[in-house]
């Protein structure tokens, strides 16, 4: 049989797309298969702007749209990024024309994956996104085809390096968040424009995807429950770690009699755990099987050589012509998703209470907690030099989130808090 060279047209030469670029042009013939990957037609914002590899022999297209739909390319990769505009139009006029298409967008396959899911395998063409989730950690092809044999009740990780890198700094060096935030800015970690990133919302499309693929229903973004790390203070950090807990941002999707639930969460992990440990820009992830148990994997989610190896492995995959769902089952037979009311969710979590230092004020919050059916787990009162009031601190047993959010609305109310109680989740991992 002979082998095939696939004309690769590639829209998107930032990081990644440059990194593929490099990659394909030194390794064409990375595939097991036999086959062999070419770019030979690519597409930008700008056709000028310096780039670190030579595109000057290969055909130029103003517009993504046109590149997808060219009678001169077999594959399509799509590296724009955002949820509609060119990024959805060329992916669509590419499964249209027949053309397998890769992408690493994971905002366009968490918020539009069951429609193009459903477009790709009506036109019998791969649709794949292993670089969408956690850049070169193959998350998204260990719940798509190594779990296919098991019942997965959930999932939960760091999916979002840059969030990681900020709470692992701000801790080890005593620094604000905003400072830290320039810092990680500086070095490319973060965008200029970081609310993606600190607001969770890139988390919450790659933890939306890995629900669709973990429960066989069809992604749905609008349902997440998302909050992102602005608003954590140095002072929670500490006082976390005194009680035995770091904080990270942590994404986790889960299955319960109700449906499905999808959070995102700045959340305590008990220090000896693996997610605490996870530092720097690093990626981690659980998946809870019924049958296999507990899997756990680490590694850079981002970057130009892990995300570029992502997307070669699904080019690899195009070329070996497997054939699978886009998500654990055919667009047709995914399940609605059914989120669940987030004031019926269970756990533990930690609150931090300002109070002035006068006596009588644990006392008050402590029948308040108790009224409200929250008992306590941990407990800590500890002067802090220019906090404002003496912050006590403590982690309750799990409770219903509508029972937490009462207490906390009483407690405000209390004569000796000087503010509203900051709230973070304990991570359920």
């Amino acid at each position: 049989m002979t082998n095939k060279t696939w004309r690769v047209g590639v829209a998107g030469l930032g990081t990644v797309g440059g990194g593929l670029l490099q990659f394909l042009a030194e390794r064409p013939n990375f595939a097991p298969a036999g086959d062999s990957a070419v770019v030979t037609a690519v597409s930008a914002r700008s056709k000028s702007r310096p780039r670190t590899v030579d595109i000057s022999g290969l055909t130029w297209f103003d517009d993504p749209v046109a590149l997808a739909g060219s009678p001169d390319i077999d594959l399509f990769v799509e590296l724009v990024g955002g949820s509609d505009g060119p990024a959805k139009a060329a992916v669509e006029t590419a499964l249209k024309a027949g053309k397998p298409v890769v992408t690493a967008n994971k905002a366009l396959i968490a918020e539009h994956g069951a429609e193009l899911a459903a477009l790709a395998e009506a036109q019998g063409v791969p649709l794949l996104f292993e670089a969408a989730v956690m850049g070169g950690v193959p998350a998204v092809k260990i719940m798509r085809e190594a779990m296919v044999g098991d019942d997965i009740d959930s999932v939960a990780g760091i999916l979002n390096g840059t969030c990681n890198f900020i709470l692992s700094e701000m801790e080890k060096t005593g620094r604000s968040f905003a400072d830290v935030l320039r810092e990680a800015q500086a070095l490319g970690y973060a965008e200029a424009d970081p609310t993606m990133d600190v607001g969770g919302f890139d988390a919450g499309h790659k933890i939306t995807i890995l629900a669709a693929l973990a429960f066989g229903c069809a992604p749905n973004f609008a349902a997440a429950e998302i909050e992102g790390i602005e608003a954590v203070e140095l002072l929670d950090i500490k006082l976390a770690k005194d009680l035995g807990y770091r904080i990270k941002l942590v994404a986790s999707a889960s299955r319960t009699d109700d449906g499905v639930a999808v959070k995102v969460h700045p959340s305590l992990a008990p220090l000896e755990h693996p997610l605490a440990q996870a530092g720097g820009a690093l990626n981690a992830l659980f998946i809870e099987g019924r049958r296999v148990g507990r899997i756990y994997v680490q590694g850079p989610g981002a970057g130009a050589g892990p995300t570029a190896a992502a997307v070669a492995a699904d080019i690899a995959d195009v070329m070996t012509k497997a054939v699978r769902p886009v998500f654990q089952a055919p667009a047709g037979a995914l399940k609605p998703f059914v989120s669940v009311d987030p004031s019926r969710t269970v756990g533990k979590a930690y609150l931090r209470i300002m109070v002035r230092d006068e006596p009588g004020a644990i006392a008050a919050i402590s029948e308040t907690l108790a009224e409200c059916g929250v008992s306590i787990d941990s407990f800590l009162q500890k002067p802090v030099e220019g906090a404002g009031g003496v912050p006590i601190v403590l982690v309750t047993h799990a409770t219903p989130e509508s029972n937490l959010l009462d207490a906390i609305t009483r407690i405000e109310k209390l004569r000796a808090v000087l503010e509203r109680p900051r709230l973070l989740r304990v991570a359920r991992i």
